[in-house]
């Protein structure tokens, strides 16, 4: 079977359907969307804008996927939201394509949950295997590393990075960069260390870890000289270990906001 589409769906002339595609009751799809082969649209789901959305995604009731950006500076510019496959939309979720601010584009990778009214933003980049639990909300123009994981009711201002295998705790604002492998926290969220709990289930070795956790300490805990004097060092010592460039590399990138920090401690 090519399609199956409920008797009350409306999809409008111009939409493309991959094979084995399934629209189930009340559901909208506009005449710019695409969608790849057996995506499943539960019900009541609209989809409009010039999005795509890759094979094997799942969308669940009262997702609006590719309307306009909450943006003011919007104009009505045929941008686009593009979403990979295999990923998994639960309800309320709402995901909306970019801006001529911004590149034109929103972004989101393979194999991603979107949880119950999770919100990824005009002009974001999502990698693969992203989960946003409840609520979790992304602000414009946000990129966002493989492996992270953000907590249910955190926010991520715009503009802010997020590395791979990051994790935010929930109820976290975000303001200022999340290196790899970092984990933050906080209401005004804090470095608060290094994401063990993900790497162990990521299969990195023990060593790997051991390594990572002494370059962690050695920019983040430690005293010595300026945040920058201290990547300098750690990077002439570990220019061989991808995982610990990984975060250099990213330290270098750092363009609108800093990077996150610890929370310092208060005398006593």
């Amino acid at each position: 079977m090519t399609e199956n589409i409920h008797q009350t769906a409306i999809v409008e002339k111009g939409a493309k359907l991959g094979q084995g595609v399934s629209i189930g009751p009340y559901c909208v799809v506009g005449p710019n969307v695409t969608l790849g082969d057996n995506v499943t649209l539960k019900s009541h789901v609209v989809i409009d804008g010039h999005t795509t959305i890759g094979e094997g995604t799942i969308i669940y009731p009262f997702a609006s996927i590719g309307s306009p950006p909450q943006d003011l500076k919007y104009r009505g510019e045929a941008s686009q939201l593009i979403i990979g496959k295999n990923n998994t939309i639960r309800e309320h979720v709402t995901m909306n394509p970019g801006t001529e601010g911004g590149g034109m584009k929103t972004i989101v990778g393979d194999n991603c949950l979107f949880m119950a009214g999770a919100h990824v933003a005009h002009d974001c980049i999502v990698g693969n295997r992203v989960i946003l639990a409840n609520n979790a909300a992304l602000g414009g123009h946000v990129t966002v590393g493989d492996h992270v994981l953000l907590g249910g009711l955190s926010a991520v201002h715009q503009f802010v990075r997020i590395g791979s295998y990051a994790v935010i705790g929930g109820m976290s604002g975000v303001l200022d960069d999340v290196i790899p492998f970092g984990r933050a926290k906080g209401e005004k969220a804090h470095l608060a260390g290094l994401n063990l709990v993900g790497l162990e289930r990521g299969g990195f070795a023990k060593d790997q870890i051991k390594k990572l956790q002494k370059a962690f300490n050695q920019i983040f805990i430690s005293e010595d000289g300026t945040l920058n004097e201290r990547l300098e060092a750690v990077e002439k010592e570990n220019k061989d270990n991808d995982m610990i460039m990984q975060i250099i590399r990213f330290a270098e990138g750092k363009d609108k906001f800093g990077l996150c920090q610890p929370k310092k401690m208060k005398a006593a």
